[in-house]
């Protein structure tokens, strides 16, 4: 990460689409809940369950500041996975005597993709819209694939690969004027653009702490409750924590920083905003001038400020994050997926070839990156991809 004297620790991190490390504030507010402030905030009886518990409601109503929910709208779980797992499992089994239809997309994560494969094998219809060239899905195939079976719509805000954002108020008011709820993973877009439930016509959102500068291991799922009012069948029992949607002892530490990573990020994201486009753009700049034929995953204005996802062709991508290994962290795509040595199905979803998902590469820039470190991972870049083609080169002959 960058540091305020302009140079920085390598490898260079830019893969925080990945995960992003604890902001140092984050850290300083959660410490003192693992030894001093250790109760459990369903033991109100005594002092120290009633202070873990005002911590939990103080971290309930940040998060809810930041998307513009309701405090009691907020149910805390152990990540993005979980709470994709809770929206899309918990509407189904709740809704099965209304119909058995669900609505989704080809490039969304594996957290929402598999529950609803999961689904289908339990005798659900799952109907997967396509993307065009950027990765974007056309609100009028969602009305269209809309049956009077249709219980929810799930699409992504933010791709987790390419960056692009969804028209997600337009899905969203298509969902209301059809009275089928509609669910949006937003892991990656919350706390990196503004995010408005009631704006956004959104009846269900996970998030995800450690995107966003906060811990691994807690996030939160928001479950509207009014107009509609939400009903979700819990997936986990015992005890009937969370409104009875989410059972299990609160991991008190994990939901302080949850909510300070957020009150940061409502109070930085504008200037951070402009600072991690200013450093994508010139990222993208850099690589372009040096580079021939790089192309560009993903809508070029209509996508997060600090994701770069580019196709290099003639350079499998595996190779040349193995020659940057020591210089730069980058990812060649989903982080939970990497370890199979498959295509990008958001690439390939796309309308590109296995060629290109091969040779594609995703840059998350973060919060620690500088100038600097952007200079340097262009000249790093471009070594290892002319060592790649040398190399290919003397392979040929």
């Amino acid at each position: 990460m960058g540091n305020s004297d302009g140079l920085s620790r390598h490898p260079v991190y830019m893969d925080h689409h990945a995960t992003t490390p604890v902001d140092p504030r984050v850290l300083e507010a959660m410490l003192p809940h693992f030894s001093q402030v250790f109760g459990n905030a369903a033991s109100v009886d005594h002092e120290y369950g009633a202070e873990a518990a005002h911590a939990v409601e103080n971290a309930r109503q940040q998060v809810a500041q930041l998307i513009n929910a309701q405090p009691d709208e907020i149910i805390f779980t152990s990540g993005a996975t979980e709470a994709d797992n809770l929206a899309i499992l918990g509407v189904a089994e709740q809704h099965a005597d209304r119909g058995n239809h669900i609505i989704t997309c080809v490039t969304e994560h594996k957290a929402v993709l598999d529950p609803c494969r999961y689904l289908e094998r339990k005798g659900w219809q799952v109907t997967y819209l396509p993307v065009d060239q950027y990765g974007l899905v056309d609100p009028d195939n969602v009305r269209r694939a809309i049956t009077p079976q249709t219980v929810l719509i799930s699409i992504m805000m933010a791709n987790n690969e390419i960056g692009t954002l969804a028209p997600v108020t337009e899905i969203g008011q298509i969902a209301h004027e059809y009275e089928v709820l509609f669910h949006t993973d937003a892991a990656q877009a919350v706390g990196h653009v503004s995010v408005d439930v009631e704006a956004m016509n959104v009846d269900l959102l996970s998030m995800s702490a450690h995107k966003i500068y906060g811990p691994k291991g807690v996030g939160a799922l928001y479950v509207r409750k009014r107009h509609p009012r939400v009903r979700l069948a819990p997936q986990m029992h015992g005890g009937g924590h969370e409104r009875g949607m989410r059972s299990g002892t609160l991991n008190v530490p994990g939901i302080v920083g949850l909510g300070k990573a957020l009150e940061i990020a409502e109070q930085e994201m504008e200037a951070e905003d402009q600072r991690l486009r200013g450093l994508r753009d010139r990222l993208w700049a850099g690589i372009q001038a040096e580079l021939d034929d790089v192309q560009l995953n993903g809508h070029p204005t209509q996508c997060l400020p600090h994701n770069l996802n580019i196709a290099i062709p003639g350079i499998e991508s595996r190779a040349l994050l193995m020659q940057l290994k020591n210089d730069v962290a980058l990812s060649t795509g989903s982080a939970c997926t990497t370890a199979k040595v498959e295509p990008s199905h958001v690439i390939l979803a796309m309308g590109y070839g296995d060629k290109r998902a091969h040779c594609s590469v995703r840059f998350g820039l973060g919060r620690g990156n500088t100038e600097y470190d952007v200079a340097f991972v262009i000249e790093r870049l471009v070594i290892a991809v002319q060592n790649l083609r040398r190399l290919a080169d003397t392979r040929a002959l």
